[in-house]
């Protein structure tokens, strides 16, 4: 591992950090994933997959999941319509569909097709309510996002050369005037 994917690893890190300080992610949640490598090398979004770029970030949120026991999945480009692969037991848990589609580096791009090829037994999915999730590069994951979503800040503002936002969700607040909400 050469020092920039290093420095990859250590933004990411320090964003899932943040975000497990403003949500506790566990086995009854799901975030969601986007990421154009293409961003984080410094080119065009889908335009430069980096398999390299994938398998380093890839390795950070798979050791993230295993501590959290948050369900990862990872959303592809529009050439795939942005649907996701999960685990298997993610779909049935979730009660999620199935479609029919294999992700490769020039439709959906190389962090999905790297999680599809990782993942035991992977499916994909066209969509989901997600609790959580990190958008790497301007993926635009806010589609897969339960409502009401509420971004989180962090020092880290980029992952190589890519943008980085992040977002928790947070039941609507309904009621009006008089109702009362929990702090």
């Amino acid at each position: 591992m050469n020092d920039i994917t290093k420095q990859w690893q250590s933004s990411l890190q320090t964003c899932l950090d943040t975000i497990s300080s403003h949500i506790k992610l566990d086995n009854h949640h799901i975030f969601v994933i986007g990421c154009s490598s293409s961003e984080v090398i410094g080119e065009k979004i889908g335009t430069a997959g980096s398999v390299e770029a994938a398998k380093s970030l890839y390795d950070v949120f798979s050791t993230f999941q295993q501590h959290t026991g948050v369900h990862l999945a990872f959303q592809g480009c529009e050439h795939i319509n942005r649907a996701l692969v999960v685990e298997r037991g993610t779909a049935r848990a979730f009660q999620l569909d199935e479609v029919t589609a294999i992700p490769h580096r020039k439709a959906g791009g190389a962090m999905i097709t790297h999680a599809f090829e990782q993942f035991s037994d992977p499916v994909i999915i066209e969509h989901i309510k997600a609790d959580a999730g990190i958008d790497i590069g301007d993926t635009f994951i806010g589609m897969h996002l339960k409502h009401v979503a509420v971004p989180i800040r962090s020092q880290v503002k980029s992952i190589g050369n890519a943008h980085v936002t992040m977002a928790k969700t947070r039941p609507k607040l309904i009621g009006g005037p008089r109702a009362k909400y929990p702090e």
